[in-house]
């Protein structure tokens, strides 16, 4: 036996060994009932059945990928199940845009997020109608299932992704998922609007350097008491039609290979009866970087017989040829059977009749038109998630900010915008507003002024398209589009594909040639152009204002000249690599040519070649300074190459503000002028010195296309702030466990036993409530089977504002149970002087904690309950009460 087989066999059997251990102590939990398969359901599976009956075992294994080619003969038209919609369509149009999923989560409020997911998935299902009428439906962002909500526990600040969540804690996020879901499906899950996929399944939150071959080992109680609940929720209350795995191992299988998640869990406790998709390249990571399996074939059967139904593979993207030879070859070696083949393709086409992408079964949802995309509901329900995600943190008086104020505007966020959108966001998301504009239209009667910023690593807004002529002096930009002289190879010999579409020939005519509004991606509007193509766009820049500005490209591969001179070259640029940019001079109203290839955005920021001695002569005119500071998505991402002080792979590597930010924080404050502080980001920040230094401080994470509009209406007063945090602030990594362990011991505020800079569930209100005594009624059985918490809440201040009420437990003094817990909340709205009865119902399970060895079950001894505006301490309006539980009650798994 070799060395390597010695130990693959060695975390084999552990795996096995922990597997058994967890299978043993789960068996004291009673396993919730299956729910019942619905009469339609049943029907699109006979239905989907009877199509699989037909097809050849070649049609059927080219169905195994996320990219599923055509049937003609079968009428089954071409589909791919990669779209993605974690807070906005991602599309080739102009679609909306709401607040990074951290931000949503801060609202505390269930029903907008269900509205939210309403609307995005209206919007899914119209880019489907577009591209159908295009013909381009094999493509990314065209199907109707969606590969969202993340609803990943955020356990860690220095995770990329984390954004990406809807925060540290278990039920906050339960709770969430399930409004998300519910609102993107629609009314009837079993007709869905649009499939919900819940990712990443379940213990899955970082570092991304290490995603593909990380090893995470997790106890019982941290599994059942953290990293499954919102799953569960997901499934069994939000009924999602599909979950996706994850790329790590758990305790030595793949996620996506997992007997313990997907077996057990989640087709087995959970009673699930959709589809699991694959991350992308997961299943290829089974060999590849896991070495669980000697090979690909091996890697594809072990996760078909876990029960993965899609694998999603990063060749997808530009060619799906050979990749299907390792579900031949598995079946040939007999690892997998054609039944099991066919059981995961009625799961699959099952969904796609249910939604009605496939015709044929009655009552599915209507077809929505491509001209719901972008309407004025959608825009309006961006203003209002974004105004409800906004936090304030500290006041210290100074806001509202009274009319006709003095307002300097500082900081490199100050006039962004591509910050606004976070990540998994479409570039071409309408007209994104700025924190100094959003101001501006808030305060007519105030004089703002915008202090620019050095170069900083935030850089990278899209050219406004006010500033972009064509050729001919018309607003936006001159696109042709060119295909290729001959059709594009349907195989590319491996590594070879690349090359070949390099040295490929392109027609000197173009295909289409129209005016875009701006550069931006809208190939897959157009029928005519096939998949590989060649785009060039003409035009001037013509900027508004003198000054020094950086110019450059985002994206992969592209290039830009402007004025003759060639600015960014992107060839070996990742799709989600910083901007590359050159520094240039420009004088306004000047016509500067252009000339960009490539599916590439052009972006730019003005800066200052001394913003210190900018920001003390602005400072001397003005009465505040209101810094807009923080970070972007693409510094906090998706697995980058990116390293920089600060920041590696995608992650975080300090809680710290960039250095260049905290020397002007410092040098706005020896000016004396009042501070206000606006933080955008996705993830916890050090906020100590602007605790200890600014007069007022707002957390507006990546609040989406109505940012601006939403910072300006809360800061003038138009607007009263409620959103509350869904994570805790840290001073530090060094209060922290290492990053890349995931006991939850030490972590997030139900096991930290540290001092935070600010709470989990904190927020401050321009006006003031006040709690009644609580009135705790237990069930007929006992507090043990459930219990009725009433209290009254008053607004005892001069205006209307929302409140979230927030109900906390603490729980008898037994192992694994937290220091406190979250178990219900209610955003509410009331008038000056208004008074409202709150009722919160909890079930056993709201009242269960874990033991240590993941057993859930409500334990005997004495609780104690509150209910506030947040958790409980000096200084936040609370009442509290206690209760008994006499007679321990057991849990579903």
């Amino acid at each position: 036996m070799t060395r390597g087989s010695h130990s693959q066999r060695h975390v084999l059997w552990a795996s096995a060994a922990i597997g058994l251990a967890l299978a043993t102590a789960a068996t004291a939990q009673p396993i919730a009932p299956a729910p019942a398969v619905s009469p339609v359901h049943a029907q699109a599976d006979r239905m989907a059945a009877a199509l699989v009956a037909r097809m050849t075992i070649e049609e059927k294994l080219d169905q195994l990928l996320n990219v599923a080619p055509a049937i003609p003969r079968l009428n089954v038209p071409r589909y791919n199940w990669w779209t993605e919609s974690l807070h906005g369509a991602l599309g080739p149009t102009e679609t909306t845009n709401f607040p990074e999923p951290i931000g949503l989560a801060a609202t505390f409020d269930a029903p907008l997020v269900r509205n939210v997911a309403a609307a995005i998935g209206t919007e899914v299902r119209a880019l489907h109608t577009l591209s159908r009428q295009t013909g381009r439906n094999g493509r990314i962002g065209t199907g109707l299932d969606t590969w969202s909500p993340n609803i990943n526990i955020f356990r860690d600040p220095r995770w990329g992704r984390g954004q990406e969540t809807y925060g540290e804690d278990p039920y906050l996020a339960a709770r969430t998922g399930v409004a998300f879901i519910e609102g993107m499906q629609g009314p009837n899950p079993d007709l869905p609007q649009v499939v919900a996929t819940p990712k990443h399944f379940a213990v899955h939150s970082g570092p991304e350097s290490t995603r593909h071959e990380a090893n995470v080992f997790v106890s019982a109680h941290d599994l059942e008491d953290t990293y499954l609940p919102a799953f569960r929720a997901a499934i069994v209350e939000g009924r999602a039609n599909s979950v996706m795995c994850a790329y790590n191992r758990i305790d030595g299988q793949p996620a996506c290979a997992s007997d313990l998640l997907l077996k057990d869990h989640l087709r087995g406790a959970w009673g699930f009866t959709g589809f699991v998709v694959s991350d992308c390249d997961a299943v290829k990571d089974i060999a590849d970087t896991h070495k669980y399996s000697p090979d690909g074939p091996t890697a594809v059967a072990a996760a078909m017989r876990a029960g993965v139904d899609s694998e999603c593979h990063n060749a997808t993207l530009s060619d799906t040829s050979g990749l299907e030879d390792r579900y031949r070859e598995a079946l040939r070696r007999q690892l997998i059977t054609e039944g099991e083949i066919d059981t995961t393709l009625v799961r699959l086409f099952s969904a796609r009749y249910r939604t009605g992408d496939l015709p044929g079964l009655a009552g599915t949802p209507a077809t929505i038109p491509v001209a719901a995309i972008g309407a004025p509901a959608q825009d309006a329900l961006a203003l209002t998630a974004a105004a409800k995600s906004l936090v304030l943190l500290k006041n210290d008086g100074i806001l509202p900010l009274k009319p006709g104020i003095r307002v300097a505007v500082i900081g490199p966020l100050g006039d962004a915008t591509r910050v606004l959108r976070g990540n998994y966001s479409s570039g071409l998301t309408g007209t994104p507003v700025s924190v100094v504009d959003g101001l501006r239209r808030a305060m007519p009667g105030a004089r703002v002024t915008l202090v620019p910023f050095g170069a900083s690593l935030t850089d990278g807004d899209r050219v406004p398209q006010q500033m972009l002529r064509t050729p001919d002096g018309k607003p936006g930009v001159l696109v042709r589009y060119y295909n290729p002289l001959r059709p594009a190879p349907t195989a590319f010999a491996p590594g070879t594909r690349d090359a070949a579409i390099a040295a490929m020939r392109y027609q000197t005519k173009p295909v289409v040639t129209r005016i875009e509004p701006d550069v931006g991606d809208r190939n897959l509007q157009l029928a005519k152009l096939s998949d590989i193509h060649r785009v060039v766009r003409t035009g001037f820049l013509v900027p508004a204002e003198t000054g020094t500005y950086r110019v450059g490209l985002t994206g992969a591969g592209g290039s830009a000249r402007l004025d003759g001179k060639l600015i960014s070259d992107r060839a070996k640029s990742r799709w989600n690599d910083l901007a590359t940019f050159e520094t240039l001079q420009l004088q306004a109203g000047r016509r500067y040519p252009f000339t960009i290839e490539g599916e590439v955005s052009l972006v730019w920021k003005r800066i200052s070649p001394n913003p210190t001695a900018d920001l003390t002569r602005a400072a001397a005119d003005a009465d505040v300074l209101v810094a807009v500071v923080g970070l972007t998505s693409d510094l906090e991402a998706e697995e980058t190459g990116i390293k920089v002080p600060g920041f590696e792979g995608g992650d975080k590597t300090t809680l710290d503000l960039a250095p260049d930010q905290q020397a002007m924080l410092t040098a706005a404050r020896a000016t004396g002028k009042p501070i206000v502080v606006v933080a955008m980001n996705g993830s916890p920040i050090n906020l100590a010195w602007a605790k200890d230094n600014a007069a007022a401080i707002l957390e507006a994470w990546y609040p989406g296309q109505a940012g601006g509009t939403a910072i300006g209406d809360v800061l003038s007063g138009r607007t009263n702030p409620a959103g509350r945090l869904p994570l805790t602030f840290y001073r530090s990594v060094t209060d922290l466990p290492p990053f890349d362990d995931y006991a939850m011991t030490g972590r997030t505020y139900r096991y930290f036993a540290g001092t935070p800079v600010y709470a989990f569930g904190h927020g401050l209100s321009y006006t003031k409530f006040d709690y009644g005594a609580l009135n705790l009624t237990p069930a007929a059985g006992g507090a043990g089977q459930g219990l009725r918490v009433t209290t009254e809440l008053r607004n005892t201040g001069a205006r209307a504002g929302d409140e979230a009420a927030q109900l906390y437990l603490n729980f008898p003094d037994t192992p694994g149970a937290p220091r406190i817990a979250l178990r219900g909340y209610q955003r509410v709205t009331l008038a000056p002087g208004e008074r409202r009865t709150l009722t919160f119902d909890l079930s056993p399970r709201d009242l269960s904690s874990v033991d240590v060895d993941g057993t859930r079950r409500v334990a005997t001894g004495r609780y104690r309950v509150t209910v506030g505006s947040g958790q409980p301490g000096p200084g936040v309006a609370s009442k509290s009460d206690r209760f008994d539980v006499r007679t321990a009650v057991a849990v579903a798994k």
